[in-house]
């Protein structure tokens, strides 16, 4: 990802204002910068035909709220205001296509580990994003390791929350992956099944049934991996979404693929340097692959109500 100053991006908003780029900033004594206090979504905004479209806002908004429910996090902003104010983000920085990055954070006031004083700052940034793992995973997939690094359970912290803290474990895992040359990791759960990745959904593809870990194995509820499912059902395919799945059946799996809002649909190659399927995006991931890139791309009026144009 290019660093934000080669991006020529201007405005972020921020706790109801727009502000220049430099100017929004928080003070280094910050709750949520020393505690993690802070809940965030990743949301996409593609260039199509009939305008910059941000895909499943609605659902990404939800889990936002959701998400600040177990820090008793107030987010003062409503619904409507938050949404002109991510359109308007992305008018504002001339964009056509767009990640789109709202937080809400315990900001300055006291550094004790209760936040019961600090106040709750709102922001929505807006750039550029391409391909998250970069083009070419997208068609040839990458190669993946399984990290020695476990997920937490919901039982410790609150996996359905999309928390900034939590992304400490994501960081470890993925930058273990890419020390010893792979793209990205697996992360296993408390158990040893199968969690996700660092910051993706994983599906696995068995004699053309798809299998997808559950929300008891302690994963995100990715808006992606629900559209997945959503395509994959649409097309005639089994999709088990409450599968527990082992770290063996990653290896003898016929195709595997991450997604996530950034990550997209991404197919996977190799774990642990043993070659899944034959070693090329399968057919079923790309079937769905080409499903979703034709939905969000609006090259199909399927699940309109998916979109919010500008």
């Amino acid at each position: 990802m290019a660093g934000f100053a080669e991006m020529d991006v201007d405005t972020i908003w921020k706790n109801g204002e727009y502000l220049d780029w430099e100017e929004a900033t928080t003070h280094v004594l910050t709750h949520g910068l020393h505690y993690g206090t802070g809940v965030f979504e990743g949301v996409r905004a593609y260039d199509t035909d009939e305008g910059t479209a941000v895909f499943r806002w609605d659902e990404h908004l939800d889990r936002f709220y959701q998400s600040a429910k177990p820090y008793d996090m107030d987010i003062e902003y409503g619904r409507e205001e938050l949404t002109e104010a991510a359109l308007e983000t992305v008018r504002r920085n001339g964009l056509e296509s767009a990640y789109i990055r709202p937080i809400a954070y315990y900001g300055y006031n006291s550094l004790g580990v209760s936040p019961r004083d600090c106040p709750t700052d709102v922001a929505i940034a807006a750039w550029p994003w391409g391909a998250y793992l970069g083009e070419e995973a997208l068609e040839n997939g990458i190669e993946v390791m399984v990290s020695s690094w476990r997920k937490h359970a919901s039982s410790q912290i609150p996996t359905n929350a999309k928390t900034t803290g939590l992304y400490v474990n994501s960081l470890l895992a993925g930058e273990e992956a890419r020390r010893n040359g792979y793209a990205e990791a697996v992360v296993l759960n408390k158990e040893g099944n199968v969690a996700e990745g660092p910051g993706e959904n994983l599906f696995l593809v068995r004699d053309d049934t798809i299998y997808t870990p559950g929300l008891s194995e302690s994963i995100l509820d990715g808006i992606t991996r629900d559209t997945v499912i959503t395509l994959a059902r649409e097309r005639g395919y089994e999709v088990n979404d409450t599968a527990s799945i082992s770290r063996g059946e990653l290896n003898t799996a016929d195709e595997l693929f991450f997604t996530g809002s950034a990550a997209e649909v991404t197919p996977i190659r190799k774990v642990d340097n043993v070659e899944i399927g034959n070693g090329s995006r399968g057919p079923v991931t790309e079937e769905l692959q080409s499903a979703f890139f034709e939905l969000v791309e609006r090259r199909t009026d399927d699940h309109d109500d998916w979109f919010t144009y500008l």
